[in-house]
C-alpha cells in the first residue's frame, strides 16, 4: 500500500491547477522542496526481501495494477488542464505554473512508470508504456532505451551516461540529441534484420513520429493554440527530467574496456544506488538502480540493494535538486565516484 504515495505528485498537480493562484505552484514545491526535505530526515532502508517475499511479491497483482492506473491518471490530469485552460481566466504566471506542474505528473508517473512497463514481457504492458510516453514527446525512448543504453551504459557509445566533471546542461544536450538520432540508427538496424524499409509497419520510430505529431495536432484542435504550447513545453519539462534522472543514474561511472577492445559487462556497480525510502516509493524503486542494470528484467517491487553498488549520500529527488547546481554536485558527487 506504500507505493499509493506514488500518486501524490498528481494528485498534489491536480489541487494546485484546481485552486491556481500561487497554488499552481504546489506540485514545484512538494516534489524539490518538501520531498527533498523529508528525505533527509527519514532514515534509508537497505533490507531486501527473503525468496518467500519475492515470491509473493511477484504472484501479487497489486503492484501490476499500481502501474497500470497511470495511464487513466496522467491523461485524466492532461484532460483536465485543458478542460481549465478553456473554460477559466488565467494569467501568464499560471500558465508557467501549470507547464511545470504538468511536466512533473508526466516525468514522474509518465516517463518513470513507462520506464518500468517497457521492460515487461506482455505486450499490453509496453502498450501502457508507450501511452505514458506521448505526452513527453519521448517514445523513441522506448527503442533506444531496451535496445541501446542498457546495452552501452557506462561506456562512450551511450548518450544517457553522463561524464566526470560534464555539467547537467551539457548532458541535455548530448542526451536529447543523441538518444533520439540513435534511436532511428537501432531502428534502421533492426529494419535490415526484418528486411522491411523505412514505411513498414515494423518500423516503430516511423509510427512513433505519426503518433506525437497527432498528439499535438489533436490538442490543437480540441482546445486551442494555448493548450498546445502548454502540452509542447509541458512535454519538454516532462523528458528534461527523465534525463536529469540518467544523470545522477550513472554520472561519472565507466565501464573498463578490455585487452579485445569490447566493454566488461555491466553488473551492480555501474549505477548510483539510493535507500532513501521516499524516492524509493514514489519512483517505484527507480532508485535501486544498479539492481535494475544488472538484471533489467526485475520487476520494480523485488529490486535489491546490494552493498558493492555506489551509493548516493542522498535520495534521488534531492540529488536532482543538487544536480541544477553544477558547483554543488561536482563538489559532493566527484569525491564520491570509485577509483576502479
Amino acid at each position: 500500500m506504500k507505493y499509493l504515495w506514488a500518486y501524490s505528485i498528481p494528485m498534489v498537480g491536480f489541487l494546485g491547477i484546481y485552486f491556481q493562484g500561487i497554488w499552481s505552484y504546489s506540485v514545484v514545491f512538494f516534489a524539490f522542496v518538501l520531498i527533498p526535505i523529508l528525505e533527509l530526515l527519514l532514515p534509508t532502508n537497505e533490507e531486501n526481501y527473503s525468496n518467500e517475499e519475492i515470491d509473493t511479491r511477484l504472484k501479487n497483482r497489486f503492484f501490476d495494477i499500481l502501474l497500470y492506473l497511470n495511464v487513466p491518471i496522467v491523461y485524466g490530469v492532461i484532460w483536465y488542464v485543458f478542460e481549465k485552460i478553456t473554460t477559466t481566466p488565467i494569467s501568464k504566471f499560471e500558465i508557467i505554473g501549470i507547464i511545470l506542474s504538468l511536466g512533473i505528473v508526466l516525468g514522474s508517473n509518465g516517463i518513470n512508470v513507462a520506464h518500468e512497463l517497457g521492460h515487461r514481457e506482455k505486450l499490453y504492458e509496453r502498450i501502457l508504456g508507450k501511452l505514458l510516453l506521448i505526452p513527453s514527446h519521448y517514445t523513441h525512448f522506448f527503442i533506444e532505451h531496451n535496445h541501446g543504453h542498457h546495452l552501452h551504459v557506462s561506456t562512450p557509445e551511450d548518450p544517457s551516461t553522463a561524464k566526470y566533471n560534464q555539467n547537467l546542461y551539457a548532458f541535455w544536450i548530448q542526451t536529447v540529441i543523441g538518444t533520439y538520432s540513435k534511436a532511428w540508427k537501432i531502428q534502421k538496424k533492426l529494419n535490415e534484420v526484418n528486411q522491411s524499409s523505412l514505411f513498414s509497419v515494423k518500423n516503430d520510430m516511423f509510427w512513433f513520429t505519426i503518433i506525437q505529431l497527432t498528439y499535438l495536432l489533436s490538442i490543437y484542435l480540441l482546445f486551442g493554440t494555448l493548450s498546445f504550447w502548454i502540452a509542447l513545453f509541458a512535454g519538454i519539462v516532462g523528458f528534461l527530467l527523465l534525463e536529469t534522472i540518467n544523470y545522477i543514474e550513472h554520472y561519472g561511472l565507466m565501464r573498463k574496456q578490455t585487452a579485445s577492445g569490447r566493454y566488461e559487462r555491466v553488473t551492480e556497480k555501474h549505477s548510483w544506488n539510493s535507500n532513501h525510502v521516499l524516492g524509493r516509493i514514489i519512483l517505484y524503486e527507480l532508485t535501486r538502480h544498479s539492481d535494475h542494470h544488472y538484471k533489467a528484467q526485475k520487476k520494480y517491487q523485488i529490486l535489491e540493494y546490494h552493498d558493492v553498488s555506489p551509493q548516493m549520500p542522498y535520495g534521488y529527488p534531492t540529488s536532482m535538486v543538487m544536480s541544477f547546481i553544477p558547483p554543488i554536485w561536482f563538489h559532493v558527487m566527484n569525491k564520491r565516484i570509485p577509483k576502479e
